[in-house]
């Protein structure tokens, strides 16, 4: 679980919630009017932007910006070359006992297509397609948060408006202009906290998920294509540090 995601968000409503206690009762901040025009105007402005699969899907892509399982790249290297080592000394079937050790479905895809006698070449394009198609979906993803946050700003400004236009009418008791006046206001800023403390982060967040479990599959790709070249463990190893700073490469040894 990324903590950081969940201490962000709870840490940014908390300090929010006590700026407004300390100038005055948070009350005026509620009005459901205000809720229902600026998130149900982003839901409804999501919807016809995107297919519905797609806008059901945005639970399962908020989940990937909390809940991920990134292994450690120095962890992937080591049991790479474990695995280089018993390919040299036993053989590519006795590979086969390694894939239900392996907690990373495509790393035991690989594997397995190792055992299978594929091709290097086949390997390349078949993981090369699951990491395009991961990408993609991705970036779908990540494009309905950053919608998600531009609408709901903009429907604040909707909510705003009518408020405006609603206290204009009103204008024959100007002791109401005031209160009139905050209210309209008040969707504008549910706009901006939602954009600004939910959904733009959460793009964020996925956006750098993304390149760190594309980075690792493509680890997986040229240790398992080195693999069924016939590299030897400290080849492979050498392969698969290309992806880490120089700093991290010292943390790798070739334990077999």
């Amino acid at each position: 679980m990324d903590i950081a995601t969940v201490i962000g968000v709870i840490l940014g409503f908390t300090v929010i919630g006590w700026a407004i206690m300390l100038g005055g009762s948070w009350v005026i901040f509620v009005d459901m009017p205000s809720v229902a025009i600026t998130i149900g105007g982003m839901l409804c402005a999501t919807l016809i932007h995107f297919s519905l699969p797609q806008f059901l899907g945005v639970f399962s892509v908020v989940k990937k910006t909390i809940v991920s399982r990134i292994p450690q790249p120095s962890a992937l290297i080591q049991k790479m070359v474990n695995c280089a080592a018993i390919n040299r000394r036993d053989g590519a079937i006795a590979l086969e006992q390694e894939i239900n050790r392996v907690n990373n479905t495509f790393f035991a895809k690989g594997l397995q297509m190792l055992v299978d006698g594929q091709k290097p070449e086949e390997i390349r394009d078949l993981l090369s397609m699951e990491i395009q198609y991961l990408q993609d979906r991705h970036a779908d993803g990540k494009k309905i948060l950053e919608f998600m946050g531009s609408a709901a700003p903009a429907f604040g400004m909707v909510g705003t408006l009518i408020g405006l236009v609603q206290m204009l009418k009103n204008l024959q008791s100007p002791d109401q202009i005031g209160a009139g006046m905050a209210v309209a206001l008040i969707t504008t800023f549910y706009g901006a906290i939602l954009a600004n403390l939910i959904f733009l982060p959460l793009a964020g967040k996925l956006g750098l998920y993304s390149k760190a479990e594309t980075t690792t599959k493509e680890m997986i790709l040229e240790g398992v294509c080195a693999i069924a070249d016939g590299a030897n463990p400290t080849g492979v190893r050498e392969k698969m540090q290309i992806f880490l700073s120089q700093s991290k490469r010292e943390e790798v040894k070739a334990k077999v």
